[in-house]
């Protein structure tokens, strides 16, 4: 509803303007092609956010002070607080970093915001800054039509700095000219009603932009011409830096409970450092005017004193809330719990998880390893043991052997509520993204989706091999008691195996490790065979009953080696030159199921039927 007034208020408002005075057509526009810059800007930034960007928060944020240092270097360069405070809400919905580290960019954000103030008011207004944006745009065009990801992204990079450029000369044009006309200074209010006024009309030209940059440019040029009084300055800038929270909590909107926080927090803290330098402000203009004299900033240049001002009143925020980081982070998760649905759903998925490669990429490993671990506590309690006991050093075969019956797990009602919405989620995720399939990512998300699909089919043939598990575990025939505890045992091994190798390597598994389990499973498979036909040779056991062991032992050999694919890809390191060749492998798999399409390879229609009706129990 909002939204449905406020456009047309503000068409209304500059359809008016156009009409009282041609100069603030000029000044409209330098608006204008100042936000499309903003937004070449975001767009070339958003080429190189497929991986470096992760790497380096991975490296980067493991304190408060590394985290505040990559949030000031990373807004100087991308010249964006809101596109960093986007970014960094979709890395802590997707589980890349922590509360406290988010909070941390955000400060350093604020902090890296303030260079755009000292470049507009050093630089862009001391020289014909136009000069300088056309070769600019000339060469980021021209770089934006080339097939190269990285280059188009440069190329958007570059014609966003001429666009920037640019609008800020026409604003300054546009006030020189309109200067002439009105002047705009005999609407200043002075005193705290003036300051309590002005920050709010700050606040109000941020939402309505979205960019507390185009906000300071428009009043650093209008500072220059003395269309603003210094003190009104002043309090615009401080109401730009509350505005510019809105885009934070914009994209919080379809992040997730962590999103959410993280979003208050910089509300918070704009909201803190916003009233500090109100309640200060004319302690904090004696102070700028002493520094003036120390570092030869002429008296009248105001302009230069504003940014001054903005990097003061930014950096005492910071300074002021940084101790409180702890209970901020402890205060905003008890304020905004996380919820606990009955049936359980995505954690990490989220619109802003799929606007950008690597946060794509980590969102969906989180939400396969929580269906990962969902799928082992299933099929440990379905072979009838207990998690903690696979999980230790407890001897599996003699807790096998003790026991006298295994009770059955209503696994179709555990596969509802721990895993389908997850893995419903996650199918419709990755259909979702529309990354290039020649972008290294692509392979990522084929083998996640694919590790997906191994662990809800390690799920389904648990529930298929529980039957016989339940008949023959216990009183009866011996031998077959024995054999169902031998292949539920070896199944409980692997899992605890690959745990193993999970928990010591820190989350990180050598290759040679998994194909070592691999080697395990497949000899596995000769000993029981042989075993198999020795039971049926000698008459322990009968043709029917070898038929049933037969058949669960093949599905004891698809769970151990789904979960070992599955494990892979969770937690297999993988380089750029391996995601390649397995990327150019895909192609040729998707070339040949083409042709197999056109001529299906005939299949025993029993067990097709039988697998089609295991899936049809799966998925409900």
């Amino acid at each position: 509803m909002l939204r449905r007034i406020l456009l047309p208020t503000i068409l209304l408002i500059l359809g008016f303007g156009f009409w009282v005075s041609p100069d603030f057509k000029t000044i409209s526009a330098g608006v204008a092609i100042f936000l499309f810059g903003m937004l070449s800007l975001e767009e070339g930034f958003r080429a190189f956010t497929g991986g470096a960007l992760e790497r380096l928060l991975r490296h980067t944020t493991s304190s408060t002070f590394h985290s505040l240092g990559f949030g000031v270097i990373s807004t100087t360069i991308m010249q964006s607080s809101s596109l960093v405070s986007v970014i960094t809400i979709s890395f802590l919905s997707a589980g890349l970093i922590t509360l406290a580290a988010g909070i941390g960019i955000i400060f350093g954000a604020n902090l890296g915001t303030t260079t755009g103030a000292w470049l507009v008011a050093g630089f862009g207004l001391k020289v014909n800054i136009a000069s300088y944006a056309m070769p600019m745009l000339v060469f980021g065009v021209i770089m934006m039509f080339q097939p190269s990801k990285q280059l188009k992204g440069a190329g958007y990079i570059l014609s966003g700095l001429g666009f920037l450029f640019l609008g800020i000369h026409y604003m300054k044009e546009g006030f020189d000219a309109f200067s002439g006309n009105i002047d705009l200074s005999q609407f200043s209010v002075s005193g705290y009603p003036g300051l309590f006024l002005f920050a709010l009309i700050g606040i109000i030209a941020t939402v309505v932009m979205q960019s507390s940059h185009a906000t300071l440019v428009l009043i650093i040029t209008a500072l220059s011409v003395n269309q603003i009084s210094y003190e009104n300055a002043l309090a615009l800038a401080i109401g730009s830096n509350v505005g510019t929270t809105i885009t934070a909590i914009i994209g919080a909107m379809s992040a997730n409970e962590a999103g959410k926080r993280l979003a208050s927090a910089h509300l918070i803290f704009n909201l803190v450092t916003g009233i500090i330098a109100i309640a200060l402000i004319y302690q904090l203009m004696d102070f700028i005017d002493w520094f003036a004299r120390q570092v030869d900033i002429a008296d009248d240049d105001y302009s230069l004193k504003l940014a001054v001002f903005h990097t003061i009143f930014n950096l005492i925020g910071v300074l002021v809330m940084l101790p409180f980081i702890g209970k901020l982070v402890t205060t905003l998760e008890r304020i905004i719990p996380e919820k606990i649905p009955e049936v359980d759903q995505p954690k990490y998925l989220s619109g802003l998880s799929a606007d950008y490669p690597g946060t794509a990429v980590e969102a969906l490993r989180n939400e396969t390893t929580r269906i990962y671990d969902a799928a082992l506590r299933i099929i440990i309690n379905g072979l009838g043991f207990r998690k903690e006991d696979v999980m230790s050093d407890a001897d599996i075969e003699q807790i096998a052997s003790s026991q006298s019956r295994i009770h059955q797990l209503d696994i179709d009602a555990v596969y509802e509520r721990r895993i389908k919405g997850i893995y419903s989620a996650i199918i419709a995720f990755i259909s979702t993204t529309t990354f290039s399939r020649h972008d290294e990512h692509s392979a990522r998300i084929h083998w996640l989706r694919d590790a997906s699909m191994n662990i809800v089919e390690s799920v389904k043939d648990t529930k298929h091999l529980q039957k016989n598990l339940v008949r023959y575990v216990g009183p009866g025939n011996k031998d077959m008691n024995a054999a169902y505890n031998q292949v539920r045992v070896k199944i409980a091994y692997i899992i605890r195996e690959i745990d193993d190798l999970r928990n010591a390597e820190e989350g990180v598994i050598d290759m040679s490790s998994l194909e070592a389990l691999k080697q395990i499973v497949n000899e596995d498979r000769e000993k029981f065979n042989n075993s198999l036909s020795d039971l049926i040779g000698r008459g322990a056991i009968s043709p029917i009953m070898g038929s049933s062991l037969m058949n669960d032992s093949g599905y004891a050999i698809n769970i151990m080696s789904s979960l070992i694919q599955a494990a892979e890809t969770l937690y297999v390191a993988r380089d750029s030159d391996l995601t390649q060749t397995v990327h150019d492998i895909l192609d040729d798999y998707h070339e040949l199921d083409n042709v197999n399409t056109k001529n299906p390879v005939p299949q025993d229609e029993t067990l097709n039927t039988e697998h089609a009706d295991g899936l049809e129990h799966s998925a409900r």
